[in-house]
């Protein structure tokens, strides 16, 4: 079962990132006259510290597969591979059609669902 999680959602349009810390789920909206290939990182570590996070092994990172945005979607899974790798947290994806709204209802149905996927990670990208 996830418990705490990161969630990220950059796929070109209204990116978001999303946290749950013991039941608290708070959003951040990623502004978007920044360059997500520059700031993504610093965004994201700036939220988690904000909310006092420290990813480890009983964390989770969520990642939109796409359709979407070719660099937003691969930026996304990098980080969250990076996060894997170094903080050993663990990752899964999701599809942008099976979150109809990025709020804290609709990630909890993702979740009750089983819309999220533990395997490897196949993002899909707009041409």
């Amino acid at each position: 079962m996830i418990s705490n999680f990161l969630i990220i959602n950059c796929i070109g349009k209204d990116d978001k990132l999303g946290l749950r810390i013991n039941k608290d789920f708070f959003i951040h909206t990623i502004d978007k006259k920044k360059e997500i290939n520059k700031h993504l990182v610093s965004e994201i570590f700036d939220f988690l510290n904000r909310h006092k996070v420290k990813p480890n092994e009983s964390f989770s990172v969520i990642v939109n597969q796409g359709p979407g945005s070719f660099s937003g979607v691969r930026i996304a899974l990098a980080i969250a591979k990076g996060l894997e790798i170094s903080k050993k947290v663990k990752i899964f994806g999701f599809r942008n059609t099976d979150l109809k709204q990025f709020d804290q209802e609709n990630v909890e149905k993702l979740l009750n669902e089983k819309l999220i996927e533990k395997k490897l990670i196949k993002a899909i990208y707009l041409s």
